[in-house]
């Protein structure tokens, strides 16, 4: 009988330690681990913007290989969510985006089931700082009662913080490599300070009047024919299909005089009739391309750019160069926003 009370007496007092360790326990815990990134925000953000991105540099997918992974909702969007089942090294869980700001945050809600249920928050932060980023990954949770007996013990940063330290020099890396790469592809299609693009363009029909003009009058000649071809397209009822453009057959620097197409892209097939105009007709293919800003007298070191690229991968010209005015002067009186794409399509 006496064994019998001692072993109570014992017993009692174990229960009223770990209620009192329950009570002093740490109520919440947070980790954090911060990490400079030498790429800019999109880019590091590009690795974080869906959930499928994040399981590319998360620390746990080295933990489990064959860990399973489902995921639902639109990708990338708030509300998409994917549950794991792995070893006893990842457990059971799920996980929400439940905010996100592009190049600057990812919160995530996350449902613990096993080994252990619980709830908790992990949320990316995304700090631009020029060509650098500095990512934070922050897990944050209240603790219940028996992780509170367990925190006396153990320290979560200690057990939680090198993991995600892992995944965030995982995201560094992924993050790294594509800055790089887009420094290479940008440094070969940049000539000149141009960076110049191949792009497809469907087949163009424009609508306006061909003439050889010198140099020093294109913009008259432009203010003139412009108005005239749009309000003639007007009047034949045919819908204009993008900015007044201007189609540069011969630029002969002896003469000082341009053989030049001046007029309004259309919504026509190319044998449509309207009074006034001549349609001309760019096929469809593959063009080099400069988004040109600045004023219109400066787009000269644009065409010796693109010039220089041509000469330089052995293309030639398949029809007249194209400028397309997509800034209305009326409408934008800074000629630094002025804009302009150069086309060369090309065979």
């Amino acid at each position: 009988m006496r064994a019998l009370k001692t072993l109570l007496i014992i017993l009692l007092a174990v229960v009223a330690l770990a209620v009192i360790l329950g009570l002093m326990g740490p109520k919440s815990s947070t980790v954090s681990r911060s990490v400079v990134i030498h790429a800019k925000a999109p880019t590091v953000f590009a690795h974080a913007n869906s959930l499928q991105h994040m399981q590319e540099w998360s620390p746990w997918s080295k933990k489990d290989t064959d860990m399973e992974v489902t995921y639902s909702g639109e990708e990338g969007m708030v509300g998409q969510t994917s549950t794991w089942s792995g070893n006893a090294d990842v457990g059971k869980g799920k996980q929400e985006i439940t905010a996100m700001v592009p190049d600057r945050n990812v919160d995530l809600d996350l449902t613990f089931i096993e080994p252990f249920a619980a709830v908790a928050k992990a949320d990316l932060d995304l700090e631009a700082m020029g060509d650098s980023t500095k990512a934070t990954w922050t897990f944050s949770g209240e603790n219940g009662f028996f992780s509170r007996i367990f925190l006396m013990f153990n320290d979560m940063d200690k057990m939680v913080g090198p993991d995600f330290q892992d995944g965030l020099l995982q995201l560094k890396a992924l993050s790294e490599t594509d800055a790089v790469n887009m420094a290479a592809e940008d440094a070969a299609k940049t000539y000149r300070g141009y960076r110049i693009e191949t792009v497809e363009r469907p087949e163009m029909t424009y609508a306006g009047k061909r003439d050889v003009v010198k140099w020093e009058k294109l913009g008259a000649y432009f203010g003139k024919v412009f108005p005239q071809s749009a309000q003639a397209v007007e009047k034949a009822n045919v819908g204009m299909a993008g900015a007044p453009s201007a189609l540069y057959y011969k630029w002969d620097t002896v003469g000082h005089q341009a053989d030049v197409f001046a007029g309004v892209p259309i919504q026509a097939a190319s044998d449509v009739k309207v009074p006034g105009c001549e349609i001309v007709t760019v096929p469809a293919g593959k063009a080099l391309m400069i988004v040109h800003t600045g004023r219109l007298d400066g787009t000269g070191t644009a065409h010796e750019a693109m010039d220089d690229m041509m000469t330089a991968k052995g293309l030639h010209l398949r029809f007249a160069a194209v400028e397309e005015y997509v800034t209305d002067p009326a409408q934008e009186p800074d000629t630094s926003k002025w804009v302009t794409n150069i086309c060369y399509p090309v065979e």
